[in-house]
């Protein structure tokens, strides 16, 4: 399984993987991965997507926080190239963003009342779900401020923001197994059902 996991989520990710010694987890943070070699990918949270990765003019890029143009080029090549083989994908916060925007979707740059310190770590925002989901959490912990805006053509929603609509989970469309959350499992334990799932069909 490939990945681009941030050294502070290193242990919050291998609490999960510690009961799968079978997957071999391969970082790129810390050397060079080839998206050709993976059998599933997991896209993890960071900074804001570089601004040549969108496809719309940005008007105010002062919007975009520590971008890193490396990571999204290791990371957009490697979405196409799962999306192309039909490898499982599993991507969490920044993660649905970067899935969002590689097949042709769009991004809300800037968005309030998300990002509080309580969200970070406590499921406190209230969820509304289609009727095809398969994972449902009733509040998360999700903190960002992006969103997905114009969600792409090979994307389906199957959760929002109670209150706002906001977007917080999609799933790919005819797919064998892709899921796009907004919200952050790594955190808390409650979400083990969804790593599982992602996990079993690395097998």
């Amino acid at each position: 399984m490939g990945s681009w996991i941030r050294e502070c989520d290193d242990a919050l990710f291998g609490r999960f993987l510690a009961a799968h010694p079978e997957i071999t987890l391969h970082n790129a943070r810390l050397g060079p991965v080839d998206p050709a070699t993976l059998d599933g990918l997991l896209v993890t949270g960071g900074p804001d997507i570089s601004i040549g990765f969108h496809h719309v003019p940005i008007e105010h890029p002062e919007l975009i926080k520590d971008p890193e143009p490396e990571r999204d080029a290791w990371e957009f090549a490697a979405v196409r190239s799962a999306v192309q083989r039909g490898l499982p994908i599993l991507a969490i916060c920044k993660g649905v963003q970067v899935l969002n925007v590689a097949l042709g979707g769009t991004l809300h740059l800037d968005i309030r009342g998300h990002d509080l310190p309580e969200m970070k770590s406590q499921n406190v925002q209230p969820l509304r779900f289609d009727a095809s989901a398969r994972h449902r959490f009733e509040k998360v912990n999700s903190s960002h401020h992006q969103a997905l805006d114009r969600v792409a053509d090979g994307l389906e929603v199957e959760a929002w923001h109670a209150g706002d609509d906001t977007i917080e989970q999609v799933r790919l469309r005819h797919y064998p197994w892709g899921v796009g959350v907004q919200y952050h499992p790594e955190r808390d334990t409650i979400y083990a059902s969804l790593f599982e799932d992602f996990f079993a069909q690395l097998q």
